[in-house]
């Protein structure tokens, strides 16, 4: 291949794992809800923009270091997905998954209403994490925000493994995804981990928005087509599975660079849920899912 062809498809595939790796953040996200309630949880792409918004107050408004900023946005948008559950799901009189999910989607609009509010309507600049000095690697062009983005995104996914794997709270909270019924009956407070549950994911989608946003731009609105597509890469490996969410998205995010670079980036959002379509038809559970089971 030509230097300039090596060169460019170096640049979409650094483009495309950045990408790909906010996706997988907020994949997992739609899987763990799915997993402790059954529902899909379309507040999912609203918790990236309130994490970019609130680090944007925590830096340019109260002037706290990165240091401090960082985690309390966390802790605050950890909050709202608790309160998401606890304030909007929990006291619905029905139990119907389809009356749950339409309940999401009107938080969803409402949270949106309030970030408007709040924040304004106009675009935001949020700064990077670090100085963004570009520099080249295997002929791509990187910013520092690149490489924070991709080893913060695999720092959040090998906690969040650990936690699964190695804490007590983690093995109960698989237990109930598993069986709600037999694991009450083991005396596991299914609500209490529900509601855990919905704080990850706020988590996950803050961690997202944080690292994205410099990149990208800020606005109370932007997580409304990440969360469309976080939701498809989740689809794409395979709903609930854990491993499925984090392949999906960086074969999404990849795609999507690949696809915008070398056919056109007017249609890369059309290209990425024809792609979608296309393997929901041969593989209707996924990629990596597994028919009957939830991962």
């Amino acid at each position: 291949m030509p230097p300039d062809a090596i060169n460019a498809l170096a640049q979409y595939t650094v483009s495309g794992l950045t990408t790909g790796s906010v996706y997988a953040l907020l994949a997992l996200g739609y899987s763990l809800i799915f997993n402790a309630t059954g529902i899909v949880n379309f507040t999912q792409g609203d918790f990236l923009s309130l994490g970019g918004l609130v680090l944007y107050s925590l830096l340019v408004g109260q002037g706290l270091p990165i240091v401090a900023a960082f985690p309390a946005t966390i802790a605050i948008v950890a909050l709202a997905g608790a309160l998401v559950e606890r304030v909007c799901l929990r006291p619905a009189r029905s139990r119907q998954m389809i009356i749950l999910i339409f309940i999401t989607m009107a938080a969803s609009t409402l949270m949106r209403g309030l970030m408007k509010q709040g924040w304004g309507k106009l675009p935001l600049a949020l700064p990077p994490l670090s100085p963004d000095v570009p520099f080249r690697l295997l002929g791509a062009v990187l910013t520092p925000q690149n490489l924070w983005v991709m080893g913060m995104t695999l720092c959040g996914i090998a906690a969040l493994a650990w936690f699964f794997r190695a804490t007590v709270t983690g093995k109960a909270m698989r237990a109930a995804a598993a069986d709600p019924r037999t694991a009450r009956l083991m005396g596991v407070e299914v609500e209490r981990l529900t509601t855990l549950s919905f704080a990850f994911a706020g988590a996950l989608g803050a961690l997202g928005g944080m690292l994205i946003t410099p990149i990208t731009s800020l606005s109370y609105d932007i997580g409304l087509m990440l969360g469309l597509k976080g939701f498809a890469a989740a689809v794409l490996g395979g709903y609930g599975s854990f491993a499925g969410a984090v392949a999906g998205g960086v074969l999404l995010g990849l795609f999507e660079s690949y696809g915008a670079g070398y056919v056109t980036s007017a249609y890369r959002d059309v290209l990425v849920f024809g792609l979608l379509i296309l393997v929901l038809f041969v593989r209707p559970q996924g990629l990596f899912g597994a028919t009957g089971r939830r991962a």
